[in-house]
């Protein structure tokens, strides 16, 4: 029998968020139902309120979130009810070209529930990232849910479902951090921070933070970064080759997404290094570089998405590094709050004072 809860939607592109009752059917062949416990506030729901994702409103916002599975529907052998899982957004289809050529973190056809969550009055929303997790219950894909160890708890283990998987990966997966690696971030936010911390896992010796909010610098070396750099007050692709011994860094993340921070990450990086673009830029925004110096630095730039990761191969074991002291994915945590809380904590991403803010139900 259909449930009705209360849920955070975006009604209309650049209006305030409101909670409203909203119905989510049982599962269907191959869906979960998901009782969440706790949801991040991304950038990327801000995106999705202002219109800068999709026009296919009304949306149900969150998506960063864990929770315990309530109902599977037929077909579902791998989740039970009373399973702790943290939800991911690229479940993996396993037969699309992606997967079959043995990479499918790029899965080009990834699972969503078929069954849509309405608004009271029949209305289908458009779940963020095919999840709508600002909500009590969540209809999700049965893939989009990656069994964790429980004694995580919600807060932290969600996280995973989005931005520190975003940033993490961006460094050891797609940036392929090395042993002794010269690192640099731009933009020291939520992502740009995990980025950091992916980074010093992987055994970068010199992690330079570029940011213009001395705040955030402050949170980026609390992090792991040896160095910080204000781009407020000085050059930041100069400062990276001053702290690189002129050359620039091995590999350079862009966690904000804009043209200048992207010709910064290009142009910070070492002959033959690696640039990665993480950050997610708007549809409007376009570069333009000198295709001489895109032949002859070399090296690679690339784009990251979710931080090219597996999530039935990297949330459980970030998760065990949580367990065993080894990640301090808690650091994340700037505060807890409730569903009429999401609009304000959109206003505190805007002036950086916040790093997450979790929405605990």
């Amino acid at each position: 029998m259909a449930q009705k809860v209360q849920g955070v939607v975006a009604g209309v592109a650049g209006a305030k968020v409101t909670v409203e009752t909203i119905t989510v059917p049982d599962p269907g062949p191959g869906e979960a139902l998901v009782a969440v416990q706790a949801c991040g506030v991304c950038h990327t729901d801000l995106h999705y309120r202002e219109g800068g994702i999709s026009d296919e409103f009304p949306f149900l916002l969150g998506h960063e979130a864990a929770g315990v599975v309530e109902a599977v529907g037929d077909g579902v052998t791998d989740l039970a009810p009373g399973d702790f899982v943290v939800l991911n957004w690229r479940a993996v289809c396993g037969t699309c070209r992606a997967c079959r050529r043995g990479e499918p973190w790029y899965c080009f056809d990834t699972h969503n529930a078929a069954q849509p969550m309405t608004l009271a009055d029949g209305t289908p929303l458009s779940p963020a990232l095919g999840i709508g997790a600002f909500a009590e219950k969540t209809l999700v894909h049965s893939g989009q849910c990656t069994k964790v160890d429980p004694r995580a708890g919600a807060e932290v283990a969600g996280l995973l479902g989005c931005g520190v998987m975003a940033g993490i990966g961006a460094a050891i997966n797609t940036g392929q951090v090395g042993r002794g690696d010269s690192v640099a971030v731009l933009g020291c936010g939520g992502v740009g921070d995990a980025a950091i911390v992916g980074a010093k896992l992987a055994g970068a010796t010199t992690i330079i933070a570029v940011d213009v909010d001395t705040r955030k610098l402050e949170w980026a070396q609390s992090m792991g970064a040896t160095h910080v750099v204000n781009a407020r007050t000085g050059d930041a692709v100069e400062s990276i080759r001053e702290l690189t011994g002129g050359n620039g860094a091995d590999v350079v993340i862009d966690a904000v997404g804009i043209p200048e921070t992207f010709r910064q990450a290009f142009y910070a990086r070492d002959l033959a290094g690696t640039a990665v673009l993480v950050g997610v830029p708007t549809p409007d925004l376009t570069v333009e570089l000198p295709l001489i110096d895109v032949f002859a630095r070399g090296g690679a730039v690339k784009s990251s998405w979710y931080g090219d990761c597996l999530p039935s191969r990297d949330f459980p074991m970030l998760i065990d590094l949580y367990l065993q002291g080894r990640l301090d994915l808690s650091s994340f945590v700037t505060e807890t709050i409730g569903l009429d809380d999401v609009e304000e904590a959109f206003d505190k991403m805007h002036d950086g004072s916040v790093l997450r803010s979790v929405v605990v139900l």
